[in-house]
């Protein structure tokens, strides 16, 4: 009898909202290696993001048609691409900043694999994705969604929700934060690699003989490490600024 109540048809339909949501969320969520991963893993992993969040889950009725059933799981999916795209903005402004560093200091040139996808992509994108990723956990970000999570089953029940032009503006208006934090990232080493460019080509119109060419870029390459060696130091401080945006982003969609 026990086991007839744990496993009802009430339950099993709350649990798969649930995962709809959750699903939908780990499609932009950036969790290190999760796209790369064996689809056992993935799959292991929502299923318990899923049962972590039991004590909210949904309190469907039995008899819910099917064809309902399936409209709610549609909404569901919806609100957990919208959390899920506002949680992406916040690190992906990471790799707008490196995008800009990249150009200027001449490290566009320099490729390698990227774990999360397998393709070629240039170093120092690499490094900030994972660097983000990284500091995502270290920040106790994810422990944030898995709070909006359960505020939002309270908040929107099956079947409650419904993507409104107000939700789209607010996850577009989240995205802004992107290029804001990524030039905030990328503008103190531009204007460096400005400097450096105004200082060599007044040495090169000074002095015609000097072969200043071929040394510009590894000069430009080596300010720019010591750059970022000193801007690692403030990754932390703009994840947080660009994260408390897009949270209340996320908090605006999943909570009236």
């Amino acid at each position: 009898m026990g086991t007839e109540n744990i496993l009802s048809s009430s339950v099993l339909m709350g649990f798969l909202l649930t995962m709809a949501r959750v699903s939908s969320v780990f499609v932009f969520v950036p969790v290190p290696g999760l796209k790369s991963a064996v689809d056992p893993a993935r799959i292991l992993l929502m299923m318990g993001v899923s049962v972590a969040l039991f004590p909210v889950w949904p309190r469907v009725p039995a008899e819910t048609p099917p064809g309902l059933l399936a409209v709610w799981i549609l909404s569901e999916a919806a609100l957990g691409v919208g959390i899920g795209l506002a949680v992406a903005f916040a690190v992906e402004a990471f790799s707008v900043g490196a995008q800009l560093i990249g150009m200027q200091a001449g490290y566009s040139f320099a490729s390698t694999i990227d774990p999360s996808t397998q393709a070629d992509s240039t170093v120092l994108i690499v490094l900030a994705q994972t660097s983000a990723a990284v500091l995502f956990f270290v920040m106790g970000l994810d422990r944030e969604i898995l709070r909006i999570f359960a505020r939002s089953m309270q908040t929107y029940p099956p079947g409650s929700f419904v993507l409104t032009r107000g939700a789209a503006e607010t996850v577009l208006l989240a995205g802004s934060t992107m290029f804001s934090t990524g030039l905030r990232l990328a503008l103190p080493i531009i204007a460096v690699m400005v400097m450096v460019d105004i200082s060599l080509a007044l040495l090169g119109r000074v002095n015609s003989q000097l072969q200043l060419l071929s040394i510009a870029f590894p000069i430009k390459m080596m300010v720019a490490v010591g750059l970022l060696a000193w801007l690692s130091m403030l990754l932390p401080t703009l994840l947080r600024g660009g994260s408390e945006f897009t949270f209340r982003a996320a908090r605006a969609l999943a909570v009236r």
